[in-house]
């Protein structure tokens, strides 16, 4: 399947029991509200997704159970943040042979690399790999900032990579990105707080994380952009941003689980080191999300 990197692509957050063992039942659920929503595909084992602590066993059981609930409707992009090469590499075989449709890969984690580090990094997995591929930037949290440099060497070498998960926190980075590579690259906003300032500037879609818990109302605001209905992409924004700076947190996963919860559509289990939130940090979240339902607007 080829993938179209334009629309709403969920990083879903990886469903556990109390025992801390795969909840599918539970990730189906959502996943089947994802879909309804529109959403135009499914990216497995994110920060939100807890990658950290899932093992390849499981990461190929959510793959395999995602392939099948979408049926070929929407790509499934499993994403790869390893400390080395080489394992990277392996990974990216390992999600090509369990069926996965592209790849959204991370520089090497834990190490600040230079700019022919990263290009030599990149480029080993697009070697490696038919996959379609989408570079995460993301100084801010992983300290490894993709230059247009580095991008460039790797477009005009690889064609399979194709889209960037934008999240230098500058927003301006997205013309910087439509100025140097036209339609070559897309532009995925990967930060939920600068969704409609990246849409008015030319981005070709989101990387959502709210969207675990709103879907209808995060695809409702590509829309709404995307047909440049800009007062009421606006209107529903302002409602949004609340929900969306939970996005933002080191503890975004307790926050979207909490808020997946409440929303009907998850629980708010996870794994160590993380755990559920409680006392006055829980019931501040909860007075949030309950504030977003008691306001949520009705969509058209």
């Amino acid at each position: 399947m080829q993938v179209n990197w334009k629309g709403v692509f969920p990083a879903l957050t990886t469903k556990f029991k109390q025992d801390g063992s795969l909840d599918l039942d539970t990730f189906g659920h959502n996943l089947s509200f994802q879909l309804a929503a529109g959403v135009n595909g499914i990216i497995l084992g994110g920060t939100l997704g807890e990658a950290s602590v899932l093992d390849d066993y499981e990461k190929e059981t959510l793959v395999k159970y995602t392939l099948q609930a979408c049926k070929g409707s929407v790509p499934v992009i499993l994403n790869i943040a390893e400390g080395s090469t080489l394992e990277a590499v392996t990974k990216a075989g390992h999600a090509q042979s369990w069926g996965a449709n592209g790849l959204m890969l991370l520089p090497p984690m834990r190490y600040k690399a230079d700019d022919n580090e990263l290009y030599q990094y990149f480029s080993s997995v697009a070697s490696s790999t038919d996959l379609p591929i989408m570079i995460y930037n993301n100084p801010i949290d992983y300290k490894n900032l993709v230059s247009l440099e580095v991008f460039d060497k790797l477009l005009n070498e690889h064609n399979n990579i194709q889209a960037v998960k934008e999240s230098t926190r500058d927003v301006s980075n997205v013309t910087r990105l439509k100025n140097r590579f036209g339609d070559r690259l897309s532009v995925m906003c990967g930060v939920d707080t600068l969704a409609l300032e990246s849409f008015v500037l030319g981005a070709d879609g989101w990387v959502a994380g709210l969207v675990c818990a709103f879907p209808k109302e995060t695809v409702h605001l590509y829309q709404l952009c995307e047909q440049q209905r800009w007062a009421e992409a606006r209107a529903l924004y302002r409602w949004f941003l609340p929900l969306l700076e939970l996005d933002i947190h080191p503890k975004l996963v307790q926050y979207i689980k909490l808020a997946e919860q409440l929303c009907g559509l998850g629980t708010e289990y996870v794994r160590p080191p993380r755990l559920v939130l409680s006392g006055t940090e829980r019931e501040s979240i909860i007075k949030i999300i309950e504030t977003g339902l008691r306001t949520r607007p009705q969509l058209d």
